[in-house]
Formats: structure tokens, C-alpha cells, sequence
């Protein structure tokens, strides 16, 4: 091992190409030390990014069996895509100022709430579906509810990737393998929605 030293002082440090490579004490073995996956050394970003894997799969297998309840209660194409607007309108219109709160705001206490606030909106979902006391109007109102959630949640999930990441070398990384998972869940939800609806 080569040491470089510094000014006569005596004391030693690892070569800039060796301390490229070394990991964190607290890196699993399991993991590589450099690679696509190098972010997931990181504890804090392992568990969010597991979370946030289970939790957008979820919220897409939702989505996939939200359309097919409106579609079996109504046989409306029309209804279909007026629930795809009530969901993400509320988006479009609040991110903006949600952006400004999740800046000045707990990002932590944020995600927190939204998450709780998604599981509430998809068991109400699920316990009105399985008392088949469900109207298309409830499901509306559910799906304005999610598209308010969402306008909060997603800036601040973004926000949250760089607090992480406790290596700033990792940090691109991190955003990279947020971003994947993201798009991921995109095609893994529907299709678990496709085969369990």
C-alpha cells in the first residue's frame, strides 16, 4: 500500500486511486464497492429506496385496478379517462406550490404523512370495493384525493434521494437508481394489476 505524505508532518494517507475504491465500514459485503449499485452501500438509501419500490408498485397496481373497477361498474370509456384527469389534475396545479413547502418543510415528516395518507385512500378503495357499496362518484373523489397526495409526495421524494447519501461521489448514482426505480414500477404494477385483477 502506497502512502503519500503530506508537508513532513508524519502522518499517512491513502493514495487518491486507493481511496476511490475502498467502501464505507458499513458496506455489506454482498455489495460491490464501485458499479450501478454503489448508492445501495449507503444504509438510509436502501431502506428508501426498498420503500419506495413496494410503495409506487402499489400505488400502480392501484391505478390498474382502479380503471378496471370504473370500467366493469360503467362500461364507459368516457368515465375512464375522466378519472385519469381527476388523478393527476390536482397534480398539475398544486406540485408547484407543494415544491415550495417540501423546500421549506420536514422532507422526512412529509413522506411520512403521504405514504400514511396513500395507504388510507387505497384501503378506503379496497373496503367499499369489497362491501360492493362502491359508486363511480366515491371513486372520483378517491382518485382527487390520491392526485392531491401525489402533488406533495413526489417533490419530496425527489428532494429526499439527496439526503441519503451521506457520499456526494454517490449521489449521481443514487438519483439514477431512484429514477430506474421509478420508471420500473411503471411497468411492473400494471402488470401484476393485469394478473390479479
Amino acid at each position: 500500500m502506497r502512502l503519500v505524505f503530506a508537508g513532513g508532518s508524519g502522518r499517512g494517507s491513502l493514495s487518491h486511486a486507493e481511496s476511490m475504491t475502498s467502501s464505507p465500514p458499513s458496506s455489506p459485503a454482498f455489495l460491490p464497492r464501485l458499479g450501478v449499485f454503489r448508492a445501495l452501500r449507503h444504509p438510509n438509501f436502501r431502506l428508501f429506496f426498498g420503500g419506495q419500490t413496494v410503495s409506487l408498485v402499489g400505488t400502480w397496481i392501484t391505478r390498474v385496478a382502479t380503471s378496471w373497477l370504473v370500467y366493469r361498474l360503467t362500461g364507459s370509456v368516457l368515465l375512464l379517462g375522466v378519472v385519469g384527469f381527476c388523478s393527476q389534475i390536482p397534480t398539475l396545479i398544486l406540485a408547484p406550490f407543494a415544491g415550495v413547502m417540501v423546500d421549506r418543510l420536514n422532507r422526512h415528516k412529509i413522506l411520512v404523512i403521504t405514504q400514511v395518507l396513500s395507504m388510507l385512500q387505497s384501503f378506503a378503495l379496497a373496503a367499499l370495493s369489497f362491501a360492493d357499496i362502491i359508486t363511480v362518484r366515491d371513486v372520483l373523489l378517491l382518485q382527487v384525493a390520491q392526485g392531491i397526495i401525489n402533488a406533495f409526495d413526489t417533490p419530496a421524494r425527489q428532494a429526499f434521494v439527496v439526503e441519503m447519501v451521506d457520499d456526494r461521489a454517490d449521489l449521481p448514482n443514487a438519483i439514477a437508481l431512484n429514477s430506474s426505480m421509478v420508471n420500473l414500477s411503471r411497468v411492473i404494477g400494471p402488470s401484476i394489476g393485469g394478473l390479479i385483477r
